[in-house]
């Protein structure tokens, strides 16, 4: 016999500004089953979970309810205290009277009437309530991170660090991510390379880092604690455990005039290359499409050159699998490209700033190359037209971010920093120089910024000018800008040696395939989507799978190696445990009723449903009948509402349990 305690929570005055608690605590306590109502101020609070627990044990209590706020609160909470009180966690109910019932009425009468009818509704499922028991999985204890920036590096060496093996994929052929490309970072203005770099070898001398680049997550199937990764590892034309770095075939290839990436083609490479020159791994590759050997079958310099014969043009692309416990997406940023040449298709570009049209208009990443030491320029600042020192720069902010109409609403986060940098590097370099700022408004929200900022206009002189630029045009050998002083009230026009443009920060391409694979959502802009944004902004709706860094939304370095640093906390975590322990609330196929429709297997979101072979004794096929991987069903109950012949239950909201709710709001009307 069903023995019901029902517990009212006031929330403060969350619940008990529209809702009489004290009236729908005597209203449940007549109801069928229940032995037991009351209500206070917080039950969440210690006083409140000893309530409940007193009054397990003194009303011998076989089931709970508690009225309260959302589940996702404090489910836990309530279902934690009813195990120390000797019930089954699975026996207590929360019924959500806060965010479904105080917070949508503004009349004490009206909400306390749809208050007591929630009340009821969960009294009447928890009658039916069955103790279930946790699902519970083996761990394999290796974690994988896909994204070899400085949150994926971050993210590997304190999971390493802990004793952990992980296996790092890096798409690119060397690791560093954007973060290498840099010259200073602010607010500090410590050399990009210089703390970056160290940071990289460690990750190449880790004894606990597998280290992939070159290569891409190909598929992933499995789920937490088991996941199944096949990566496949492309083909660099180089034996690694062959070359000894000597770099003669990169000084001896004849194809020199293939634009370099890593300098965001500010100057050429050669077909065989390294990346840039503190890359890790240090191994040249060689770039198929421009190489003369693949293209016309000739040549064949860097091959004839190479003292130990490192280079094998008949090397192919290789599958590795990996068992992997955790994962860490760290996929990192591509700038916004203003010629509209995106490659998720979202963006439609800005022809009006020249970009790509004039050659001494660039983006910051352009410039971060110029400033670098290790750039196209050896760090000095140069017009790329025609090498000539630039004695004004106009730096415009926004170019793409906060502009609806371009189809990016969002602030890149880091764009006023790195402008306010790059005109204080600017007046450095150019002893005369004269910096331009065009802004919208100043956002430097972070630690020692906004006094780097103030620094940039008090000490550095940069002129700021607050305004968008309408259009630019040349005029001879000079870039001319048109726009308005919003702040003065008038047109404004500057003749300028070069343009730098602050282009927003957007998802890198192929993240979306990559988060379908993995089973995560994005939202409109390709960010991956966090589980929540205020208590699991590291975690995925996907168990084992976390993010960190710019793949999740734009992030300057400290907050980017925070998260990689809660990430990894994250993994540990569920690393340190030999078996993990799961919610039980699982779909359930009948096998004498399944029919093999398989609706339940095109609809499932988890990929959770797996086809099964129903065989006798001799080994005869009788049947084909769906199956539910427990490791992987999130209890989502798609396949339950799909099933023709009725065959998936959901443990813990069977049909007699939703049917009891719906009766006893039927029986009141």
């Amino acid at each position: 016999m069903a023995r019901i305690g029902v517990f009212v929570c006031h929330c403060g005055e969350n619940i008990a500004r529209t809702v009489n608690c004290a009236k729908v605590a005597e209203e449940a306590a007549k109801m069928p089953g229940v032995v037991y109502a009351l209500d206070y101020k917080y039950m969440c609070s210690d006083p409140g979970q000893e309530i409940i627990l007193k009054a397990i044990k003194e009303h011998r209590l076989t089931s709970v309810v508690v009225a309260a706020c959302s589940p996702h609160m404090h489910e836990k909470t309530f279902r934690g205290t009813a195990s120390r009180g000797g019930l089954n966690p699975y026996m207590c109910e929360q019924a959500n009277i806060r965010e479904h019932c105080s917070w949508v009425h503004e009349s004490i009468p009206e909400g306390t009437d749809k208050a007591i009818d929630i009340v009821r509704t969960l009294v009447a499922k928890v009658m039916r309530d069955q103790p279930l028991d946790v699902i519970k999985v083996p761990v394999t204890k290796r974690c994988m991170v896909i994204g070899g920036g400085i949150a994926g590096i971050q993210a590997a060496l304190d999971v390493a660090a802990a004793g952990y093996e992980v296996v790092l994929v890096e798409r690119q052929a060397s690791i560093g991510g954007h973060m290498s490309q840099l010259s200073e970072t602010f607010p500090t203005l410590d050399c990009s390379q210089c703390i970056l770099t160290p940071r990289m070898v460690e990750v190449a001398q880790h004894p606990k880092i597998k280290l992939y680049t070159f290569s891409e997550v190909e598929a992933v199937s499995g789920y937490v604690g088991n996941f199944k990764v096949k990566i496949r590892r492309k083909a660099r034309y180089v034996k690694e455990e062959v070359c000894i770095r000597c770099g003669l075939c990169t000084q001896k290839c004849p194809a020199k005039k293939i634009p370099n990436e890593f300098n965001c083609g500010l100057d050429n490479r050669t077909a065989i290359h390294v990346p840039f020159p503190q890359a890790v791994p240090n191994i040249p590759r060689i770039d198929r499409e421009n190489c003369t050997w693949f293209q016309k079958g000739k040549c064949g310099v860097c091959k004839k050159i190479c003292p130990v014969n490192a280079v094998d043009y008949e090397m192919e692309d290789k599958i590795v699998e990996e068992d992997i416990g955790a994962i860490v997406v760290a996929t990192g940023y591509e700038l916004y490209d203003i010629a509209g040449n995106d490659p998720n298709g979202l963006y439609s570009g800005y022809g009006e700033y020249g970009k790509g049209k004039y050659a001494d208009v660039i983006d910051g990443l352009q410039f971060e190359r110029l400033a670098s030491a290790s750039g196209p320029t050896g760090g000095e600042i140069r017009r790329p037209s025609d090498g000539k020192e630039p004695k004004t720069i106009a730096f415009l902010a926004c170019i793409g971010s906060r502009d609806n109409q371009k189809g990016i609403s969002f602030c890149s986060n880091i764009c006023c920093m790195y402008l306010a940098k790059h005109a204080m590097l600017y007046e450095h370099k150019v002893h005369g120089g004269k910096g331009y700022i065009f802004y919208m408004d100043i956002r430097s929200g972070g630690k020692s910024y906004d006094e780097f900022v103030r620094r940039a206009v008090e000490e550095d002189h940069v002129c700021y000018v607050r305004g968008r630029v309408s259009k630019v045009y040349k005029r001879g050998d000079k870039i001319v800008l048109r726009g308005t002083d919003t702040l003065l009230g008038r047109p404004i026009e500057l003749e300028a040696d070069m343009v730098v443009l602050a282009t927003a920060v957007t998802p890198s391409p192929g993240v979306e395939k990559l988060a379908q694979m993995l089973g995560i959502p994005y939202d409109k802009y390709k960010f991956l989507s966090e589980a929540h944004p205020k208590l699991r902004p590291v975690e995925t709706v996907t168990a084992g799978i976390y993010l960190a860094g710019c793949c999740q939304g734009p992030k300057d370095i400290p907050l980017t190696v925070a998260q990689a640093s809660g990430a990894a906390s994250k993994v540990l975590a569920l690393l340190s445990r030999s078996e993990l322990e799961r919610e039980p609330t699982v779909a359930k196929v009948d096998e004498t009723t399944c029919v093999a429709c398989w609706c339940c297997y095109e609809v499932c979101p988890y990929n959770a449903i797996e086809k099964k072979e129903i065989r006798d004794r001799k080994g005869n096929l009788i049947k084909m009948v769906a199956n539910v991987n427990r490791g992987l069903c999130q209890g989502c109950g798609l396949c339950a509402a799909t099933c023709r012949s009725g065959s998936i239950d959901l443990a813990g909201f069977n049909d007699e349990q939703l049917m009891a709710e719906i009766e006893a709001l039927a029986q009141v009307r």
